[in-house]
């Protein structure tokens, strides 16, 4: 086989020339795949978070669910350790249940949350994505009680989570369907995404793309855009258009130095 990078979750054809033992041909046609985390063949992205340890960043958040709706993925977000005093502010995260995305809440330690989490994932290949520190290795122990991840505790210090989980590993459901466990990150960079696409990675601007006096409208400075009129209202939040804003700028540098 010609030299290829081979991810978690490829599909691929091999001779085996021993018990234990074989040679891979090929790397079958993925239907997607994500560098960070680095996966194939995923078909949803389990969002992972807490509200206090460690503290939730909406830009962050923001800019996972912008990757999987890229990727055209289906995006989900779980809220873990709700168990946790101060963990009643969840009305934060109203602003996404209103644009479309399940947002579950679930404690690894009391066991809320987690049939739900269950059926959510059956049946699915999906990946786990988060900070360090918010419990993704717990939950998967939960849903899987054969499987023993190995798990860590937050700095008391920095309130932030330490590494645990060094690679990816795809953990298969008495339920059907596979979840990928990953490494911990902080930052992700919103490559391979368009300026011109940016838009359609918030699906509660889509009601109002169509209504703005300019089919080539960016929803940055323009005038009658509709989806500025939104945030006006308030129908759509301003912390995600901000963010929106945010996006826009950075990959629009990025095309700028690609020139």
């Amino acid at each position: 086989m010609a030299e290829q990078d081979i991810y978690v979750g490829d599909s691929a054809v091999f001779t085996a020339i021993g018990e234990n033992e074989g040679v891979i041909e090929r790397i079958q046609a993925r239907r997607s795949l994500l560098v960070r985390p680095p996966v194939a063949n995923i078909e949803q992205v389990v969002i992972v978070c807490s509200l206090r340890e460690p503290p939730l960043p909406l830009h962050f958040l923001d800019r996972l669910l912008v990757l999987a709706e890229s990727r055209r993925l289906l995006a989900a977000i779980c809220v873990n350790k709700i168990d946790l005093p101060g963990e009643n502010s969840l009305q934060q995260l109203d602003i996404y249940k209103k644009a479309g995305y399940s947002v579950i809440e679930a404690s690894a330690r009391t066991g809320h949350g987690i049939s739900y989490l269950y059926r959510q994932l059956c049946n699915k290949i999906s990946v786990f994505a988060g900070q360090s520190g918010t419990g993704k290795s717990s939950l998967i122990n939960c849903l899987q009680k054969d499987v023993k991840q190995k798990t860590g505790s937050i700095s008391a210090k920095r309130k932030v989570g330490r590494h645990t989980t060094r690679q990816v590993s795809l953990i298969p459901l008495a339920c059907g369907g596979y979840v990928a466990d990953t490494p911990g990150f902080s930052r992700i960079a919103l490559t391979d995404i368009e300026s011109s696409e940016l838009d359609r990675c918030f699906p509660e601007f889509l009601p109002y793309l169509q209504n703005c006096r300019f089919n080539s409208c960016r929803h940055v400075d323009e005038p009658g855009c509709a989806v500025k009129d939104a945030v006006r209202q308030e129908t759509i939040a301003p912390t995600r258009y901000i963010n929106y804003l945010s996006f826009y700028k950075t990959i629009k540098e990025q095309e700028r130095r690609k020139k």
